[in-house]
C-alpha cells in the first residue's frame, strides 16, 4: 500500500468548504451518522472559530510568558471535527462547541503586519497570531496552501539560516511539534478534511509556538545521512543489551521498539525528577537529555529509497505511542493512568500519513524522525515508565462485557443469550457512543485515533518477526488487539468514575510515573476560568 496524492486546490475560492472524507491511504475513515445537518453545523463552527477565537486562551498564561505551554491551546475545532467524523449529529456537535467556547479567547488585532521580509522577527509571539494568519491566508488564496507546509515548516531555510545565532533561528519544524503537537494536529485536520483555511490557521499557530525542542530537532537533521555517531555506539556498549554488552546499532533495521528497549536500559534516564510545574517538563528534558535522545533517534533506521518505508515507519510510531500510553499507563495494582501527555502522542500520530502524503521524501523522514524525538522526550519527561507487556496482555480485556444502558439481549442472541457478548458484541460501538456525548475534548479524539489504528492494524497476529525480533522484551506478544485494549482501558475510567464532573477536566491524569512524590497539581488547569466578555 502506498500513499496516494490528494492535494487541496491550488488557489481555493473558499477557504472553509464543508469537510469531506479523506481519500489518502492510511488516513482515518468517517463513521456512519454524517448528515447534511451535521456537516453544515461543522462548517459553520470552523468558520465561526476562525472569525472569533485566538488559538491560545487565558491571557495571564500567554505563551511568551512561560517556558513552555501545553494546555493553553484551543481544541474546539479539533473536538468538532472528531465528533463529526465519528458520526455525531448536529445537536451534539453544536452543544460541544458551545461548551468549549466558554473558555476561548477572542481574537485581537496584532501590533503590526507580517510580510515575507519580517516573517522571522515575531516568531513565538502570540500577539502576532492574527498577523501570521493574515499572511498565510493570503498564500492560501493566491497559490494554495499545501506547498506552503513544505516551504514554511520543512525546508532548511524555514528552520536554520546560515550565519544566524542559535537563538535567532526560525526553527519552524520545532514549533510545529511544540506544545503537545497541536499545530501539527490542526494542519492535519485541514489536510484530512480538505479545508485550506485550517491549514493556514495551523501554520500561523506554528509561527507563534515556542521552539522548545532545539535539543532533539537540531540543524544536523537537514544534512545528508551520516553514520551512527561513535558516542552512541560507545554508550550503547555500556548498556546491558542481553548479557554480552554487544551493540546491535548497525543491524539492518533498528526498530522503534528497539529504541524504546534501549532507553529503558539506559541509566542516564533513571530517576527522572518530577517537575513542580509540568509546563516545563518538555523543555527541561530537552535541555538536559537532548543529546542522548537525539542519538537514539539517529539510530532509528530509515530508508528513503524504499517505497514502503513511510508506511512501515508510521506503523512503528503508532504502535510505539500506543505502548507508551496504554502499557505504561496500565498497572496490575492500580487503576489505569490516563496520562494527559501520553494520550496526545496517540492522537497526533493519526495525522502522520495525511501530512506525509504532501511532502517530499526527505521531508517525510524529517517529519517522522522529529515526531519520534518529541514523543521520546515526553515519555522520558513523564518518568520513563516501563512496558510490562506480559502482564498487560495477560490482564487486560478486549471486551468489557455488559455495560449499563445496553438493552438485554434477545432470547436467541448469539453466541448464547447469557454471554456478555450478547449485550456488547462489538465493544467499539459502546465506546464510540460514549465518545460522542462525553463533555471532554480529548476523549473523542483518543477513541477516534485508537479505532482507526484498530481498523488498519487490528488483524496483526502476535509473533511476527518484525516485532518479535526487536530488543523489546515481550514484543512477540504484541498484536492488533493493542488498540481495543487501550480503548477499553480509557473508557473504563469513565465507567469507574461515572459521576466525575468532566467540566473540571478531572478525567485525564497529570501525576506522571515518577519514582518519588508526584508533582504538585497545577491548579489553573482544573478547569480554566472563562474569559471575561
Amino acid at each position: 500500500m502506498s500513499l496516494k496524492s490528494q492535494n487541496l486546490p491550488m488557489a481555493p475560492t473558499d477557504l472553509f468548504p464543508a469537510p469531506t472524507a479523506s481519500r489518502v491511504s492510511g488516513a482515518p475513515r468517517t463513521w456512519p451518522g454524517i448528515t447534511p445537518q451535521s456537516t453544515d453545523t461543522t462548517q459553520r463552527i470552523i468558520k465561526d472559530s476562525h472569525e472569533k477565537w485566538h488559538v491560545f486562551f487565558m491571557r495571564d498564561y500567554r505563551p511568551h510568558k512561560v517556558t513552555a505551554f501545553i494546555e493553553f491551546n484551543s481544541h474546539s475545532v479539533h473536538h468538532t471535527l472528531a465528533l463529526w467524523a465519528l458520526g455525531a449529529d448536529d445537536e451534539i456537535i453544536n452543544a460541544s462547541y458551545n461548551d468549549d467556547c466558554v473558555y476561548l479567547l477572542p481574537r485581537f488585532n496584532s501590533p503590526g503586519n507580517i510580510t515575507a521580509k519580517n516573517f522571522n522577527e515575531h516568531l513565538g509571539d502570540d500577539e502576532y497570531y492574527g498577523a501570521y494568519l493574515d499572511y498565510f491566508t493570503g498564500i492560501a488564496e493566491k497559490q494554495g496552501i499545501t506547498d506552503a507546509v513544505e516551504e514554511y515548516v520543512f525546508s532548511r531555510q524555514a528552520n536554520f539560516i546560515a550565519g544566524r545565532k542559535d537563538d535567532e533561528q526560525p526553527q519552524m519544524l520545532n514549533r510545529f511539534l511544540d506544545g503537545i503537537i497541536h499545530s501539527m494536529i490542526h494542519v492535519g485536520y485541514g489536510l484530512e478534511f480538505g479545508v485550506p483555511g485550517l491549514v493556514a490557521e495551523g501554520l500561523a499557530w506554528t509561527a507563534v509556538h515556542l521552539n522548545s525542542a532545539s535539543g532533539v530537532i537540531p540543524a544536523s537533521l537537514w544534512k545528508p545521512a551520516m553514520p551512527v555517531p561513535a558516542s552512541l555506539t560507545s554508550s550503547l556498549r555500556n548498556i546491558d543489551l542481553g548479557g554480552n554488552g554487544a551493540s546491535t546499532v548497525q543491524q539492518a533495521n533498528t526498530h522503534a521498539f528497539t529504541v524504546l528497549a534501549r532507553i529503558l536500559k539506559d541509566s542516564r534516564f533513571d530517576d527522572i525528577p518530577a517537575a513542580d510545574d509540568y509546563t516545563v517538563v518538555f523543555s527541561n528534558i530537552d535541555s538536559k537529555y537532548g543529546d542522548a535522545i537525539r542519538e537514539y533517534v539517529h539510530s532509528w533506521t530509515y530508508d528513503q529509497k524504499s517505497p514502503d518505508e513511510v508506511e512501515r515507519k508510521i506503523e512503528e510510531l503508532v504502535y510505539a505511542n500506543a505502548l507508551i500510553y496504554a502499557v505504561s499507563g496500565w498497572s496490575k495494582d492500580d487503576h489505569f493512568n490516563t496520562d494527559f501527555f501520553h494520550v496526545h502522542l496517540v492522537t497526533s500520530a493519526l495525522f502522520l500519513s495525511t501530512i506525509a502524503n504532501i511532502l517530499k521524501p526527505a521531508s517525510q523522514e524529517l517529519l517522522l524522525r522529529s515526531f519520534f524525538a518529541v514523543c521520546l522526550t515526553w515519555w522520558i519527561g513523564r518518568g520513563r515508565p516501563g512496558l510490562d507487556l506480559e502482564g498487560f496482555y495477560k490482564e487486560t480485556s478486549v471486551n468489557p462485557g455488559p455495560v449499563d444502558g445496553h438493552p438485554a439481549p434477545r432470547k436467541d442472541a448469539l453466541p448464547k443469550p447469557d454471554s456478555p457478548k450478547a449485550s456488547n458484541p462489538n465493544p467499539w460501538f459502546q465506546i464510540i457512543q460514549n465518545a460522542l456525548v462525553i463533555p471532554d475534548d480529548h476523549f473523542p479524539k483518543a477513541i477516534r485515533s485508537l479505532a482507526h489504528y484498530s481498523e488498519i492494524y487490528g488483524g496483526r497476529k502476535a509473533g511476527r518477526d518484525d516485532f518479535a525480533t526487536t530488543e523489546l522484551p515481550g514484543a512477540g506478544l504484541i498484536d492488533g488487539t493493542l488498540f481495543i485494549r487501550a480503548a477499553v482501558l480509557t473508557d473504563s475510567g469513565l465507567r469507574r468514575d461515572k459521576d466525575v464532573d468532566l467540566s473540571l477536566s478531572k478525567y485525564w491524569e497529570r501525576k506522571g510515573f515518577y519514582k518519588g512524590a508526584p508533582p504538585a497539581p497545577f491548579t489553573i488547569l482544573a478547569r480554566f476560568k472563562p474569559h471575561a466578555n
